[in-house]
């Protein structure tokens, strides 16, 4: 990747390597035009491929380069908001719809992978939602009882059976939900990037869109080197967004997450710790998340960004916090570490915006990008291609509108973060000495 060794760590070195992809030089004229190799582009662009439609992708860096190569992993099903908050967000009819489409979005996910035989590390055993305290408890009951009104394949774990299913006593409960997994997200952007070019997509990396201009009966993207001409344009940028759209960046909080990577683990330690192979993520509100690689990593993230004094706060209490969890990582190093940025909304449901004619975005995935992007990149092709019509789509088409005090917001977040995780270091010190 065509970045510094912070951008995508574990995923760069471990993925297969992506197709090859040239700069777009002159111009091209495809049916539809998207900006972003990422989940919902290349979603996009495989199904819209695979409908007969001529496409062209375009992507300012490399396949996967933003949030899609970066991030944890986790294959999860619906948005971090309780169903019954989602739905009372969204509203009649989209919140039904809405859930009931991201509630099968990992299905989806696994599916593709199957169909397109990617190499990508999918492992479909479930992710555990880890109660911490009390109150992290109640939430998962919470969150329990409103899925299992809805029927989904979910299960309440107590102290006992969450420790056995994690390997640490660190937690009050879990919940633990079979529909979802964990993936290698960089791989699987990849098998997805290479699957729609075999279907007969165009995709051009270090291409970036400089201006789009309305050429009437179609839209002209320019590049440095070229431009591309078509009457749709689909743009799937959410958090790496340029100022060609400002009005898309300006909706967006964005939000710092790291993860760092140990040494291969001996197989004595990986039948301790997380023997099911779940994912993890935590109750607190800078939350923790945890899974291996199919080497045997233990992949642990948070809330910050590598960088400036971050980068050495973040990993000294990633250490510490790990010895918590898990003592027998007594001498923990990490071989790797990066970072990336999630684009968060006010309400933490994503948006579906019309930026013109023919011009579609859904962006603001609120730390939820690998199963909705997909599914949301598939629905933009259905439009397209005439099996959906715009009321059919899982969420209301909403006016761009943008957020308060977001510099102050962003900086709160990154340095809320490293604040936390300074104390919480210190803490942890305290309590190793006591």
């Amino acid at each position: 990747m065509n970045a510094h060794e912070r951008s995508h760590g574990l995923w760069q070195a471990s993925a297969p390597p992506a197709p090859a992809c040239e700069r777009l030089q002159g111009s091209v004229k495809a049916d539809v035009a998207i900006m972003g190799a990422g989940f919902t582009g290349l979603s996009a662009a495989l199904h819209l491929a695979q409908a007969g439609v001529r496409v062209v992708v375009l992507e300012g860096a490399q396949i996967g380069f933003g949030g899609s190569g970066r991030n944890v992993g986790l294959v999860n099903a619906g948005l971090w908001l309780e169903p019954e908050t989602l739905l009372k967000t969204v509203g009649s009819p989209y919140g039904d719809r809405l859930l009931h489409l991201l509630s099968g979005a990992p299905a989806a996910v696994y599916e593709l992978v199957a169909q397109h035989r990617m190499d990508c590390q999918a492992v479909q055993a479930g992710t555990l939602h880890c109660a911490v305290g009390a109150g992290g408890l109640r939430n998962i009951r919470e969150r329990w009882r409103q899925w299992q009104q809805l029927g989904a394949p979910v299960e309440l774990l107590d102290q006992i059976q969450v420790a056995e299913a994690t390997g640490t006593t660190a937690y009050a409960g879990a919940l633990l939900d079979r529909r979802a997994g964990t993936i290698q997200p960089l791989a699987y952007v990849r098998g997805l990037a290479r699957a729609a070019m075999r279907a007969g997509a165009r995709i051009y990396e270090q291409t970036a869109v400089r201006r789009v201009e309305d050429g009437r009966t179609h839209w002209v993207l320019q590049t440095e080197d070229g431009q591309v001409l078509a009457p749709w344009v689909i743009v799937a940028t959410n958090a790496y967004t340029s100022d060609v759209w400002p009005a898309l960046p300006a909706e967006l909080v964005r939000l710092p997450y790291f993860n760092v990577a140990t040494q291969p683990l001996d197989a004595a330690l990986r039948a301790q710790i997380l023997p099911g192979k779940q994912g993890v993520w935590d109750t607190r509100s800078v939350l923790s998340s945890y899974r291996f690689d199919q080497a045997g990593r233990l992949v642990f993230g948070s809330v910050g960004a590598l960088r400036d004094r971050g980068r050495s706060v973040h990993k000294a209490w990633a250490q510490r916090a790990l010895r918590q969890l898990f003592p027998a990582l007594k001498q923990v190093q990490f071989d790797y570490e990066w970072y990336g940025w999630i684009g968060m909304t006010s309400d933490a449901v994503p948006r579906l915006h019309q930026l013109g004619r023919q011009v579609w975005s859904f962006s603001g995935y609120n730390g939820r990008g690998i199963a909705p992007g997909t599914v949301f990149g598939r629905e933009l092709a259905n439009l397209i291609v005439g099996r959906n019509k715009v009321q059919d789509l899982p969420l209301p088409v909403s006016a761009l509108k943008p957020v308060s005090c977001k510099p102050l917001k962003e900086a709160g977040y990154e340095y809320g973060a490293q604040l936390a995780h300074f104390v919480g270091a210190r803490s942890l010190s305290g309590q190793r000495r006591s």
